[in-house]
């Protein structure tokens, strides 16, 4: 029976795949000189990036910009067609014009930098020209790169910077010249060259390198292996490894697609085999792909971002979204077991049967083994840091090599690993002890990079450097260390295996340098062109326009100006990378939310509406009809895309409630927990919250649910998730206390604490705002002092508290405080019991519904 027609061959599904991967890297691979070329410029890029990111360079970012840009710029235009039917196999002449006219413009900044700098805002006939030809050439290289979504949204902000008097005049601004357009966006760093770039130079690219480094070295296939091994047992095993493996791909991956195609083409299969119809099994990679990007410590190259945008550490981003991430996770694996159950699937036996005894036994060893690990590196290091000084360097690196060495030769005691073939059936898992300890040692650069991220504190781009230095030193070396170590474990000589396996490392290494870099062509030019948009807020004040603007279509409402901020997250992620469409939605948005906010009451922190906005970008890489992950994992399952990505965003609907339930509850994202017992209760309430909506969402718990239980189901996960939203109706969260007591108020704040306020003036418009704020006093002494100390002078005219000065860039200036402001009321929190009691009748009716559904479990369930 011929099943060509409906199932096309390997070959071709190997070549789809394949274009699908080059909307990272780019489409061309010409042979010749040229192709040599586009290989050694990729190269020459890495190695500068590398350079750039250790302790040695002294290059100032100004100048890193130019030339990071220059280099994407170039191989856009060389390594991506104009269009379809453009030449691949050769490079046509006038790509070679714009990719060098390009990467001069871009590199305009580096190659003039003094001049530039001698006449600021006096730009000369030369810097107007190329200025110009670069902003053209960028948005060109944007389209070939990233397709025309971008491209649109970058060039109708141009539109909107020129032409603004024109506009409607909800939005109508006082327009630019051309002149001032062009030195504002390319010629300061305030636009092309602003913050985003900056951060693509500084830390994306060696996130992006570390993580192509890591995949070529073979630690990809490592993870989904480990995974498959540990979970395949269990029901819908193989479809609980994919979510895993996806994660562990995703967290250091840049692309939803690029970990969809590299994983999926292992996982789906699997997937398929163990009974899940190709719908279902492309949309579990597609969820587990795209959540990937939400899990610290890359996150798609937005945590990064959020460092400079939001203005806190790095280490406080990963803090701040671990905790939704992980529970996400949670919930999806959650999902995939339901739907196990419902289908009826049963795991896959092990080579050696288990008991729950054993594997509690070894899960409990291996926990006190990895802590007890822990203790020694972190205190060990710590005590040779103290007590060799400037020798613990030296000895430091000594262990680690020792450890690379030592766990390098325990891995050729087991089978190395090879990946699955999708034809072979499936009847038992790999033994999960051999496959665990066959990479070991692949979790070492990864502790290294924790290591100088939470420890030693370094920034991202320097705790990267050292994790890829040593990641390049594991590529070279481990084959080489293999082969010796099994030639000697079976008596064998070594002869040309040594010379051979050391030109292999050196030729993947190589070919990880050249991926890394052309993996970071469309993130380069995302950022460069996101960059214009932040460059038209920041020279038209926008920015306020949107704030009216959305006030008035949402009526002052904040859930509605939630929605409609992720519809707007939604429908830009359809088009843009994850990086631009964080830049673009973040830059409009986000001050939109903290000050409607404010206005009506909800203080929302800064870092919750930036992962607001971030997470429903990423949602729109499975959101039809444009989600271009779903386009892939249907393309390997062999399935409908539309209903691949339907059914993949309703298993994201427990990711898209989040948004929303951190950013009115700020505990979900680890904010104002101050003690052990609080965080054990946010983290028990969050996830038995997240498992409970899985629940309803898919109509099935122990039982099927009836529709009445399914409402239940979300009323408990609603009220685990906001507790406050009911208690607060019993016991007002806030008391009122007269602006006439603010000096008091000020002086008994604990330090480092808030003080709470409603504060009323007028904005620069000439209009009327209120809102409310938290003011940080820092430092001990008397309430009118420690109000100086914040940047706020006050005094008194009868019942009314004015603000009479407020200093340059003080706190309170920040916060938006003016002068003669008034005060109308301070605001103190209210003693009530902990608004975590309302979980108590949140479990009672979970305990209800339980019950209910087992009866009827046991009553179906066959004598």
């Amino acid at each position: 029976m011929d099943n060509n027609k409906d199932n096309p061959s390997n070959t071709d599904l190997q070549d789809e795949l394949q274009q699908m991967l080059q909307a990272d890297s780019g489409a061309r691979s010409p042979a010749g000189w040229s192709g040599k070329l586009l290989f050694l410029v990729p190269l020459i890029w890495s190695l500068f990036q590398l350079w750039y990111a250790s302790p040695f360079s002294l290059l100032n970012s100004t100048k890193a910009r130019a030339i990071h840009l220059m280099f994407a710029v170039f191989l856009a235009f060389t390594a991506y067609p104009a269009f379809k039917r453009s030449p691949q196999q050769y490079i046509p002449w006038q790509d070679w014009l714009f990719a060098l006219l390009g990467a001069f413009s871009a590199g305009y900044l580096f190659l003039f930098y003094e001049g530039l700098a001698m006449r600021p805002g006096n730009p000369t006939d030369y810097d107007l020209i190329f200025a110009g030809i670069g902003l053209v050439l960028l948005l060109e290289a944007t389209r070939r790169a990233l397709g025309p979504p971008l491209m649109i949204v970058a060039s109708v902000f141009l539109t909107y910077t020129l032409f603004g008097p024109y506009f409607p005049d909800v939005i109508a601004h006082q327009g630019a010249s051309l002149q001032k357009l062009l030195t504002h966006q390319w010629l300061t760093t305030e636009g092309v060259f602003g913050v985003a770039v900056s951060v693509s130079a500084s830390f994306v690219f060696l996130f992006v390198l570390f993580g192509a480094l890591l995949e070529k070295a073979g630690a990809g296939n490592y993870f989904i292996q480990v995974a498959f091994s540990m979970l395949g047992h269990m029901r819908g095993g193989p479809a609980k490894a994919a979510v895993v493996a996806s994660g562990l791909s995703g967290i250091i991956s840049g692309s939803s697609i690029a970990n969809v195609v590299t994983t999926g083409t292992f996982t789906i299969p699997l997937m398929k085999r163990v009974g899940f119809p190709g719908t279902k099994a492309g949309a579990v990679e597609v969820a587990s792909s795209t959540n990937g990007q939400l899990t610290p410590p890359i996150m798609g190259a937005a945590a990064f971002l959020m460092v400079e945008y939001v203005g806190i550490s790095y280490l406080e981003v990963i803090k701040h979204a671990i905790l939704p991430a992980l529970i996400s996770y949670i919930a999806l694996i959650y999902i995939v077991h339901l739907e196990a159950v419902k289908a009826g699937m049963q795991g896959l036996p092990r080579k050696q049967a288990s008991s729950w005894t054993r594997t509690l036994f070894s899960f409990l060893t291996t926990f006190i083994i990895l802590g007890v690990l822990t203790l020694v590196v972190y205190y060990g290091i710590g005590w040779s840091k103290a007590y060799l000084g400037s020798a613990a360097l030296p000895v430091i690196m000594l262990v680690l090599l020792a450890t690379y060495i030592g766990l390098v030769a325990y891995a050729c005691h087991f089978p190395a690993l090879a990946m699955d073939d999708p034809e072979r059936p499936l009847d038992e898992l790999p033994p999960l002890g051999p496959t665990v300890k066959s990479g070991l040692y692949y979790l070492l650069p990864v502790v290294v990079l924790v290591w100088c991220l939470t420890v030693e504190r370094f920034s991202p781009g320097l705790s990267a450097f050292w994790a890829t230095v040593f990641m390049i030193f594991i590529v070279l070396t481990q084959r080489p260390l293999l082969a010796y170590f099994r030639a000697q474990a079976q008596g064998h000589t070594l002869g040309n295996t040594w010379q051979h396996s050391l030109r292999q490392g050196v030729l993947e290494l190589i070919e990880g340098l050249v991926t890394g870099a052309r993996n970071m062509i469309g993130i380069g030019v995302a950022t460069a062109a996101a960059g214009i948009v932040v460059g038209t807020v920041t020279l038209t004040g926008i920015g306020l326009v949107m704030t009216e603007f959305v006030e008035y279509i949402s009526g002052g409402s904040v859930l509605t100006m939630l929605i409609m901020t992720a519809i707007i997250s939604l429908i830009l992620g359809m088009g843009l990378p994850t990086t631009a469409n964080y830049i673009v939605v973040s830059t409009l948005m986000a001050p939109v939310i903290v000050n409607l906010g404010a206005e009506n009451g909800l203080i929302v922190p800064l870092i919750a509406v930036h992962l607001f906005v971030f997470y429903f970008g990423i949602l729109a890489d499975d959101t039809p009809p444009v989600g271009l992950a779903a386009f892939a994992a249907a393309a390997i399952a062999k399935a409908d895309p539309i209903r691949t990505g339907v059914q993949g965003f309703t298993y994201d609907i427990r990711t898209a409630i989040l948004p929303f339930m951190f950013i009115y509850n700020t505990n979900l994202l680890l904010i104002d927990i101050h003690s052990l017992w609080e965080l054990g209760l946010t983290i028990l309430g969050a996830v038995s919250a997240m498992l409970i909506f899985a629940a309803a969402t898919q109509g099935y718990w122990l039982v099927k649910n009836r529709w009445w239980e399914t409402l239940a189901l979300l009323l408990i996960a609603f009220t685990l998730f906001r507790p406050g939203f009911w208690w607060d109706d019993i016991y007002p969260p806030l008391n009122q206390i007269s602006a006439q007591q603010i000096y008091q108020a000020a002086e008994q704040i604990p330090e480092g604490q808030p003080l709470r306020m409603l504060v009323e003036g007028e904005n620069i418009d000439g209009d009327l705002v209120s809102k409310h704020i938290l003011l940080p006093l820092e430092g001990t002494g008397s309430g009118e002092q420690r109000l100086a100390q914040a940047g706020l002078n006050l005094y008194f005219e009868g019942a009314q508290v004015k603000v009479e000065s407020v200093e340059f860039s003080s706190p309170a200036a920040n916060l938006g405080i003016d002068f003669d402001w008034e005060i109308l009321y301070l605001e103190e929190e209210s003693q009530r019991p902990a608004k975590e009691w309302m979980m108590l009748p949140a479990f009672m009716l979970l305990a209800l519904l339980a019950w209910l559904q087992s009866r009827r479990l046991l009553a179906n369930r066959p004598s």
